[in-house]
C-alpha cells in the first residue's frame, strides 16, 4: 500500500486491447535496429531531406533512452508516448506525457474509444455516417500495477482531475501504471502504462469502422467478418 492508499498488484492479461486511428503509419525509424539512444541524431540528418520528419516522429525527448523500445512492432509501444498533446488528456494524463491505455478484452478496448470518439466528432458536428477506421492492437501484460479498482474518486465519467493527479504523483514516484475499472464497459477493467519499455510490442489484429448516428458511435463493423456489433 502507498501513501495514496492504493495497492500494489499483479496484472497478467494474456491479452490486452488496444485501438488507434488506422491512418497512422508505423514510424521506420522506431522499427529500424539501431539503438534508440542515437535516433536523435539519425532524425536531425533525416530531417534535412524531410523537414516534416519530426512531426511525424514526435516529442522524442519525452521518453528518456533507457526507456525506448526498437524493432519490429516499437512504433505501436512508442506512439503514444511521443504523441501527446493537452488537448487530448486522458483519465490519468493531462496531456503533458503519455501513456499506453488497454482493455482487458476487445469489446472493453472498443467501447472505451467509440465514447471519446463520438465526443471529438459531436465537437466536429460530423455528419452522420460510417467515419473512421480503427485497428485492433493485442499483446500481453503482466506487470506489477497501482490498482484504482477499489476507489471511485478515479472513475467519475466527466471529472479527471483527480485521477490525472493520481497519475502524475505516481508516474514520478517510478510506478509501472494504474490498472481500473472501465468506465465505459461495466465488468470490464483497463490499464494506463506509464513506458513503452515495460510491454512487449503488439501485433495488429481486425480492422473495425465507426458509425457515427449525429449524437454517438452508435455502432461498429469488423472489417474482416463484416459483422455490426451495435454500441
Amino acid at each position: 500500500m502507498n501513501d495514496d492508499g492504493l495497492a500494489l498488484v499483479r496484472v497478467r492479461w494474456p491479452k490486452a486491447c488496444r485501438i488507434i486511428r488506422s491512418i497512422h503509419p508505423p514510424i521506420d525509424l522506431f522499427e529500424d535496429i539501431a539503438d534508440p539512444r542515437d535516433w536523435e541524431a539519425l532524425a536531425s540528418a533525416e530531417s534535412k531531406t524531410n523537414p516534416r520528419l519530426w512531426e511525424h516522429i514526435g516529442r522524442l525527448d519525452l521518453v528518456p533512452p533507457p526507456r525506448r523500445v526498437g524493432g519490429p512492432g516499437a512504433s505501436y509501444l512508442m506512439a503514444p508516448f511521443v504523441h501527446v498533446s493537452t488537448d487530448r488528456p486522458g483519465r490519468f494524463t493531462d496531456g503533458s506525457y503519455g501513456v499506453y491505455s488497454a482493455g482487458d478484452r476487445e469489446e472493453v478496448a472498443v467501447r472505451e474509444v467509440a465514447h471519446h470518439h463520438g465526443k471529438a466528432l459531436a465537437a466536429s458536428r460530423e455528419e452522420a455516417g460510417w467515419t473512421s477506421q480503427f485497428r485492433l492492437l493485442v499483446n500481453r501484460l503482466d506487470l506489477d500495477l497501482h490498482d484504482a479498482r477499489p476507489h471511485d474518486l478515479y472513475h467519475d465519467p466527466d471529472d479527471y482531475r483527480p485521477s490525472q493527479a493520481l497519475g502524475r504523483h505516481l508516474r514520478s514516484a517510478g510506478s509501472n501504471g494504474i490498472v481500473y475499472r472501465s468506465v465505459r464497459c461495466p465488468g470490464g477493467e483497463c490499464a494506463a502504462v506509464f513506458w513503452p519499455d515495460l510491454m512487449e510490442a503488439p501485433l495488429q489484429a481486425d480492422h473495425f469502422d465507426f458509425h457515427w448516428d449525429g449524437r454517438r458511435v452508435d455502432k461498429v463493423r469488423n472489417c474482416r467478418t463484416g459483422a455490426i456489433f451495435a454500441l
